[in-house]
């Protein structure tokens, strides 16, 4: 059985790490560390771990060019956007340890007579975070930053693409003063990982990833009864009403649909426009589309890099070619973007128009650089085509009109909802899905109750 990790870079198909996998004595051996370690933390006081945590992102931030390098040959996205992973990564950790002090603080129960009474929250113990390589920071920071200002420790086993991004993280929670065993990587292989899932000492799990995956998590902690966060798919969806502000409007659509060549969980994958401003949008987007520069991301003046693998660009060709079958006109010649090769992970991204959801374009996820675009003719029309779908992370609507796209945004079956921007996570607000796109919640001071547990206090006087 080979016991290695290789990981190759979509950049060249060069090897960019290769890691030995865990065994099952080195996860026993990282648990019992985590356990006795975690013991110890749990009662060190808020304040000190803030400090260590809030060092610990002055050591991540002090490394952010080698970081932005490593992001860009692990997983190919465009240096000239690395860096920003960084930036966001100490927006979001900052931003919990601050809210730590309001979301950890005691419940406290309105006085009566002869009693005290409040609620505290608990650690819950060691935690195990899955994190994914298309932001490898941004969504693991979501649950390790709280867990461990909550008191829990905390075992990483990061995508096989980035195995680096765990040795970072883990490196500078070390440098800052973190007590050794609290916060521990481990390269694993999907039986292992399902195997640490499994074992006792395991009490929280957060997924990120795709349906099967986070299906498959869940059976692992099946009858366990421990608490579980699940960010799965999207095919989130944008409508722009026909008193939107265009310019802007297009703008900010085509950017949240092809950036990081289309990788992001909440980016978008489904547009619909008022007929009203259809073919003036469809005019500019394609426009604007086309200014991308598709090429190596190692390249300061590449805007577009590739996929993380050759066979996630052939899917989306695939769903491209189908549609196109079915009746969709694609706006974008390939041969603009000289790099697109099939069988490469470059791909050129692509516009289509004369969609509908009959098409696999409109209704399974597609997780690349290529957007469909459907004319409708009223509020009601896009927003039935907005909730048609197995998922439900995140939609926005673009309008002048706030009330009213606000009125919209009351129905549309989603876990957050954007007026006049996408794409974008604000820590201060609650991250979560409905539908397949998963349930838990990170972010936000509720972003902490996953990770505790309340315990109550009832104390009778005399």
């Amino acid at each position: 059985m080979n016991n290695t990790q290789i990981t190759l870079s979509p950049v060249d198909g060069s090897v960019v790490a290769e890691r030995p996998l865990s065994y099952i004595s080195d996860i026993n051996q990282a648990l019992a560390k985590a356990e006795k370690a975690q013991l110890e933390w749990q009662s060190t006081a808020l304040e000190e771990r803030q400090n260590i945590c809030s060092k610990a992102v002055d050591y991540f931030v002090a490394q952010k060019d080698d970081i932005a390098s490593e992001i860009t040959w692990q997983m190919g996205r465009p240096v000239k956007y690395s860096a920003g992973e960084v930036a966001g990564f100490e927006e979001r950790a900052r931003y919990m340890i601050e809210a730590s002090s309001e979301a950890l603080k005691l419940v406290t129960i309105p006085e009566k007579k002869g009693f005290t009474r409040y609620i505290c929250k608990e650690a819950l113990g060691v935690v195990l975070v899955i994190a994914p390589w298309n932001y490898p920071y941004l969504t693991a920071i979501n649950s390790i930053m709280p867990a461990l200002l909550a008191g829990n420790a905390v075992l990483l086993k990061h995508s096989a693409q980035t195995p680096l991004c765990a040795e970072r993280m883990v490196e500078a929670f070390l440098q800052a003063g973190l007590p050794e065993g609290l916060f521990q990587y481990l390269h694993m292989s999907h039986e292992n990982t399902e195997y640490l899932i499994q074992c006792d000492a395991i009490k929280h799990v957060a997924f990120t990833g795709s349906v099967p995956a986070g299906a498959v998590v869940e059976k692992a902690a099946a009858g366990r009864f421990i608490g579980m966060g699940l960010e799965l798919g999207g095919k989130d969806p944008a409508y722009i009403r026909a008193d939107a502000d265009l310019d802007a409007a297009t703008d900010t659509v085509i950017d949240g649909a092809f950036f990081n060549s289309g990788q992001s969980c909440c980016g978008i994958e489904r547009l619909y426009v008022h007929e009203a401003v259809y073919d003036a949008f469809v005019e500019k987007a394609v426009a604007l589309v086309k200014q991308y520069r598709l090429g190596r991301p190692d390249d300061p003046e590449t805007t577009l890099g590739p996929l993380v693998k050759s066979s996630a660009a052939d899917f989306v060709r695939g769903q491209v070619e189908e549609a196109v079958l079915q009746g969709a006109v694609a706006h974008i010649d390939p041969a603009l973007f000289p790099k697109d090769e099939p069988g490469t992970p470059y791909l050129a991204p692509q516009l289509l128009t004369q969609v509908n959801h009959a098409m696999r374009l409109m209704t399974e996820e597609s997780f690349g650089p290529v957007l469909g675009i459907q004319k409708v003719s009223s509020d009601e029309e896009a927003l039935s085509l907005m909730n048609d779908s197995e998922f439900g992370l995140t939609a926005a609507i673009f309008s002048r009109d706030i009330e009213r796209a606000v009125e919209l945004g009351r129905q549309v079956q989603t876990g957050t909802f954007f007026v006049n921007r996408c794409d974008y996570l604000d820590p201060a607000l609650a991250w979560t899905g409905i539908k397949n796109s998963g349930r838990g919640c990170t972010l936000s001071v509720l972003g902490f109750d996953a990770l505790t547990r309340p315990k109550s206090f009832h104390i009778k006087h005399g």
